[in-house]
């Protein structure tokens, strides 16, 4: 049995993501990222997942964790995110009075609760908001958390889909400590990779001509600090393409010249929701 371990308490969306990714895998909580990504660099059959971005809010901020472990990533996977109002069995909307989340979780479903005059307040992660109101039998509070977690944790769900915004998806990283790629045949590939640039002018410009000269989509490009500098990066990149193909071969060949340190992070499938658009 695979082992796959997550961010967060049982009934986060990590856990209904890693859930839907290996339906038969053990799956582990871990309090923190860092926690997560130092089981995987101890434990190398075991893999994580972790949620990088959000459509609506953007990047999560676990990009520093990627720079310092290199781990290769298996697969991605996009989660479609769908909050819901939480609360104790028989609670109705209008005895709700306080609202528990994640930032991301209020932030996302911040219409809501400003038009229904709910005061918020920040947790850790909304599973974990869930467990707590399950506890405190309080009916004038409630949770923004995933169907699972009401499930889990024997509350109601007393309004479904209360985010901003339909069509919310988070994408979420497979990693581990393994190195594996995918077959190259007539799928649609992504290529992820690190660099850090040379010293010299002009360095960014002339190291992303070669995959614009080859025809290569670049997809991301994000920019992070060496540890005590401002004025020296790493960059996190994804191209469309994969390895074996030779115009990817020839673009990352051109882009090394310009850098001197480059790690291929993994080469993987797009998912079939990278492209649609509600």
């Amino acid at each position: 049995m695979s082992k796959i371990y997550f961010q967060g308490t049982f009934g986060a969306y990590s856990h209904l993501a890693a859930l839907t990714v290996d339906p038969n895998a053990k799956v582990l909580p871990c309090k923190t990222f860092d926690e997560c990504f130092d089981k995987a660099s101890l434990e190398p059959d075991c893999k994580i997942i972790i949620p990088e971005s959000n459509r609506i809010t953007g990047n999560i901020g676990i990009e520093y964790l990627i720079f310092k472990h290199r781990l290769n990533i298996y697969q991605e996977h996009f989660q479609k995110i769908e909050h819901n109002l939480l609360g104790q069995p028989g609670a109705k909307l209008s005895d709700i009075k306080e609202v528990y989340s994640h930032a991301q979780g209020l932030s996302q479903c911040s219409k809501f609760i400003k038009d229904n005059n709910i005061a918020e307040h920040i947790r850790a992660d909304t599973a974990g908001s869930a467990e707590m109101i399950s506890k405190t039998k309080d009916i004038k509070q409630a949770a923004i958390a995933s169907s699972l977690s009401a499930k889990i944790y024997g509350l109601d769900i007393i309004k479904k889909n209360i985010e901003n915004e339909s069509g919310n998806l988070t994408r979420f990283l497979v990693m581990g400590k393994n190195i594996s790629q995918p077959e190259f045949t007539n799928n649609k590939y992504i290529t992820s990779f690190l660099f850090k640039l040379k010293s010299k002018p002009a360095a960014l410009y002339l190291a992303l001509s070669g995959p614009s000269l080859n025809g290569v989509n670049l997809t991301k490009l994000q920019s992070y600090p060496v540890k005590n500098s401002f004025d020296s990066y790493f960059f996190l990149c994804e191209l469309d393409g994969h390895i074996e193909d030779q115009k990817v071969q020839i673009s990352l060949k051109e882009l090394e010249l310009h850098t001197e340190d480059f790690q291929l992070l993994g080469v993987f499938k797009a998912d079939k929701l990278r492209d649609k658009k509600k």
